[in-house]
């Protein structure tokens, strides 16, 4: 048994070491005040976004990147509430601005949501972020700086909580600061296999060379990773995370346990599908990590194990996941939320395990939809 620990214990060291290097590699990126070059295509999806709408339009109002520049294809998936209604009150008459109806051809109504607006749109670069998301004012000009920079075809950028006012919801965001630790420092490393599409824009050319979401359309959800797998294949070297503070996208933690339960089912669900090896492997270590910090208190009970080894892999993985986590919150100026940590820490390996198993035999809802497993 003590074998069995070390080996686990050794590997997330590892891992999660990996990534903390990795993320000091990936190196800032400054904006410039530069002429804007770059046309973009806003793909934004919704469903019964209602109460996050006004928010989103707000911050889109507020973006410093010419209007000419830019359109916005917000892509209604059958929404039963008053969204349209809110879209078109809204003050951005002034704006290329457009509702596309969602063409449903698949089990992923996200996915069908993104394809219908790409064939709707303009532009040669295509921008997606979510309904209930808020934009930074100078997020279009650091995609436009880096593009002109750095000729990418594929753009990853960081997104976080905000909104923090509870336990529960700093429980979400250092989760979600984990999250993006990994990201980083997964380009870091050159392993890059994760991004988050409410931060992600590509060239339309190279979603169609890839032939878009076609593959993996069974899934729910996914547009972002498995987007993400196929350009790797087509071309590593051009997909490139955007280090920078100035394009930082940020939404709100779920609201009710029951809500986030689901949505990390839906995360969880995908990952048998899969096709990057280093991020199967990134999973399996993890969940191992967990699952064996919730058997340890049983095993070190009943004598198993002794007290010290119990303490030492706790100390480890404690010790390890605060680094990364305090890197990337450090980053994203959330530092102030580090105090909730040691709780969390604590918490955190039984929700994983917990959303694990339930993943295997249960289906989630989503958007008000139910899938099954």
């Amino acid at each position: 048994m003590i074998t069995i620990i070390f080996i686990i214990t050794l590997l997330y060291l590892l891992l999660i070491g990996s990534f903390i290097y990795g993320f000091d590699k990936v190196p800032s990126f400054q904006l410039e005040d530069i002429t804007a070059k770059t046309k973009f295509s806003i793909i934004i999806p919704f469903r019964n976004e209602a109460d996050h709408l006004p928010l989103l339009l707000a911050s889109i109002s507020k973006l410093n990147y010419p209007k000419a520049l830019y359109e916005i294809l917000l892509v209604d998936d059958n929404s039963e509430d008053n969204s349209l209604e809110i879209i078109k009150s809204s003050k951005l008459q002034k704006f290329d601005i457009s509702v596309v109806k969602n063409n449903r051809l698949t089990s992923s109504p996200k996915k069908d949501a993104i394809t219908a607006a790409i064939s709707h749109s303009k532009y040669d670069w295509i921008v997606t972020t979510d309904a209930d998301c808020s934009l930074p004012k100078y997020w279009l000009d650091t995609y436009d700086h880096y593009i002109q920079n750095h000729k990418p075809k594929l753009l990853i950028a960081p997104v976080t909580f905000t909104t923090i006012a509870s336990f529960f919801d700093r429980f979400q965001l250092l989760d979600v600061l984990s999250l993006q630790g990994v990201t980083i420092g997964g380009f870091g490393v050159n392993l890059p296999f994760m991004c988050n599409g409410a931060n992600l824009a590509y060239q339309k050319a190279v979603f169609n060379d890839v032939k878009g979401f076609e593959g993996n359309s069974h899934i729910a959800s996914g547009d972002d990773i498995f987007l993400l797998e196929k350009m790797l294949k087509a071309d590593k070297n051009a997909v490139h995370y955007i280090k920078s503070k100035d394009i930082v996208v940020s939404t709100n933690p779920e609201l009710n346990f029951k809500s986030l339960k689901s949505q990390r089912v839906r995360w969880a669900s995908k990952t048998s599908n899969y096709n990057n090896g280093f991020s199967k492997l990134t999973a399996i270590v993890v969940l191992f990590m967990n699952a064996l910090l919730v058997c340890l208190p049983l095993l070190c009970f009943s004598g198993i194990i002794s007290v010290k080894v119990f303490l030492y892999t706790c100390v480890i993985k404690f010790l390890i996941d605060f680094l990364l986590i305090f890197k990337t919150a450090r980053f994203f100026d959330q530092g102030q939320f580090l105090s909730s940590y040691f709780l969390s820490c604590l918490l955190y390996p039984f929700f994983s395990v917990y959303v694990a198993f339930i993943s295997i035999f249960k289906g989630y809802k989503w958007k008000g939809r139910g899938y099954s497993k």
